[in-house]
């Protein structure tokens, strides 16, 4: 008898076991996600279709700023910045420049990049892309703000794997840019002090150096060769973000300048000898939304850090970042990167005449894509769903700084994503168990099934819409004095104060799965919930967002919408 019962306890403990690691059993501690689904609204696209000869502009919707590209026989590759998101730099490929696909990150490894402790528009500042046809490689080199500054990485496939960041310490400040000239020798310019004191606030430079390729070093002195920007007397602001080419038999430096808000713009010089002088051009500047009007519609503002390229059909593209406001130049979704032609007038290049606007309908280049259908980025309205039906992430997936743990997991059979509850929340500047993606449209929806079960007070989980760790929405489960709510609330000025940022909250008492859908229409949010995921009931309604835009919320980044638990909300 004795043996029989020990027999059965035997099982039973095995069963509970099992039960345990398998879907359906314990998932204390962790919270299970379901069928992640974001949906583009915006009604400028479903008014606006396109021909076939057509694109919309931004190439690359949502929080993609500082475009960087170059060529490789047919072939084109575009970077941006990530700041303090991981992976850091999202590299792109495409054949006809309208199209593209994301083919990986050039810092996928937290050996590359350590982004403890930073805030959220720190980390990775305007990285460049380079191809070196002397050695058949390929070379980014940008900035770690607050980190470790500048460094430059290098791969034979933009790819990947990309090789450990080299860092330049003598390369001070930020924007750096690398350029290969005729003869293979290589200079790097970027934004620096001046040489002395500063004349006004926003004074600064442009200073080169020359690179040796072979032992990947800094050689000599950097030298200033533009000083204040096109024309110190006038003290202009932010000369940054240089690029430097060579176009029959000139050097032109390319650079962004006028801050990154509305005033924003681009600038050309150009000179005989890569050493300069360099001369302003007479009519810069060659990029900029500024002296339109703020009523025009469909607006397109702050534009600038560009870079330009010559398509396979010898004509000339840039790329640059601009903002699609919702209002008064309120945007959630950051900014973004855009594609026009480039003409050229008397031996200089321009984007855009002073007095046109940039356009969301752009003719296609003439150029043919190769890129399979399924793997294009998309713009416009479109819909896209998540199953958890593969083993690894998809790259529009990140992280808010490095994971140093592996706090989630995918379980491709049952289509779920697993997230362990951690101590680290979305208020300080860790590693929260945090998996966003970015918002692309004013008008959006986004929907996800979870199962959440809390059982000690602090426990959350749920939807996040992030800007930065005092600016957010949190939607989802959460326990307070041993009871399980539904639960709304904002960040809008950074500490945790839960009666000043409390939106609403309803007691469950029924503690199963819930679907959480978030509505956005332009400035206001509006949040519901669904036991069944079809009879959808709204839990509030017209909450002003604006907080997640750049004007409210300050920095450089995007908004992400992303799935989040933390044993310490």
């Amino acid at each position: 008898m004795l043996r029989n019962l020990v027999t059965i306890c035997t099982l039973l403990f095995l069963v509970f076991v099992l039960l345990a690691g398998t879907p359906g059993g314990d998932i204390q501690n962790k919270v299970r996600f379901y069928s992640f689904s974001y949906q583009g609204k915006d009604s400028f696209y479903t008014d606006n279709p396109l021909d076939s000869n057509e694109f919309y502009n931004p190439i690359l919707p949502g929080f993609y700023p500082d475009p960087s590209i170059c060529k490789k026989g047919d072939d084109f590759y575009l970077v941006n910045s990530s700041f303090s998101f991981f992976p850091g730099i999202p590299v792109f490929h495409s054949t006809d420049l309208s199209n593209w696909e994301q083919l990986g990150h050039v810092l996928d490894r937290p050996s590359q990049l350590n982004l403890d402790g930073l805030a959220i528009s720190e980390g990775v500042f305007a990285p460049a892309i380079t191809y070196n046809k002397f050695n058949d490689t390929f070379y980014v080199i940008g900035t770690i703000v607050q980190g470790s500054w500048n460094f430059i990485v290098k791969a034979k496939d933009p790819a990947g794997p990309w090789s450990e960041p080299i860092f330049l310490p003598q390369i001070e400040q930020i924007d750096p840019s690398l350029f290969i000239d005729e003869d293979g020798k290589a200079y790097i310019v970027h934004n620096s002090e001046p040489d002395g004191e500063a004349l006004y606030d926003g004074h600064r430079t442009i200073r080169m150096w020359q690179y040796d390729l072979a032992t990947d070093k800094v050689i000599g002195e950097g030298k200033v060769i533009v000083n204040g920007g096109t024309d110190i007397s006038k003290k202009p602001i932010w000369i940054e973000g240089p690029h430097l080419y060579k176009i029959k038999g000139y050097y032109y430096l390319m650079c962004a300048q006028g801050g990154t808000a509305e005033d924003h713009s681009e600038v050309i010089f150009r000179s005989e000898n890569v050493n300069g002088p360099y001369i302003s051009y007479e009519y810069n500047p060659i990029l900029s939304q500024r002296q339109l009007s703020s009523d025009r519609e469909y607006p397109v503002t702050c534009t600038g850090h560009a870079d330009i390229i010559q398509d396979n059909n010898n004509n000339w593209r840039g790329v640059f970042l601009g903002c699609r406001p919702y209002g008064d130049n309120y945007f959630n979704t950051g900014r973004e990167t855009f594609l026009l032609p480039v003409s050229w007038k008397d031996g200089w290049p321009v984007f855009l005449e002073s007095d046109k606007a940039v356009g969301l309908i752009q003719e296609k280049t003439g150029l043919v894509s190769t890129i399979e259908e399924a793997n294009i980025v998309s713009n416009g309205n479109f819909t896209k769903t998540d199953h958890f039906d593969s083993d690894t992430l998809g790259l529009e997936w990140n992280f808010i700084r490095t994971p140093h743990t592996k706090w989630y997991r995918i379980n491709p059979q049952e289509k779920f994503l697993e997230i362990d509850l951690i101590e680290t929340n979305i208020y300080g500047k860790g590693n929260p168990a945090f998996i966003g993606r970015r918002q692309q449209h004013a008008n959006f929806e986004v929907q996800v099934e979870m199962e959440f079960h809390p059982v000690k007070d602090k426990e959350a989980a749920g939807l996040v819409c992030f800007q930065n760790e005092s600016h957010h929405f949190f939607f989802g489960k959460v326990q307070e004095k041993g009871k399980t709510y539904l639960h709304l609330e904002k960040a809008i000025s950074g500490g945790k104060t839960p009666g000043e940022l409390l939106i609403n909250q309803l007691e469950l008492i029924d503690n199963s799965k819930v679907s959480l859908k978030i509505e956005g229409k332009g400035k206001y949010y509006n949040f519901y919930y669904s036991f069944d995921a079809e009879t959808w009931i709204l839990f509030s309604g017209n909450i002003d967002a604006s907080l997640l835009s750049t004007k409210n919320a300050g920095g450089f980044v995007g908004t992400y919408i992303g799935m989040y638990a933390s044993s310490n909300h």
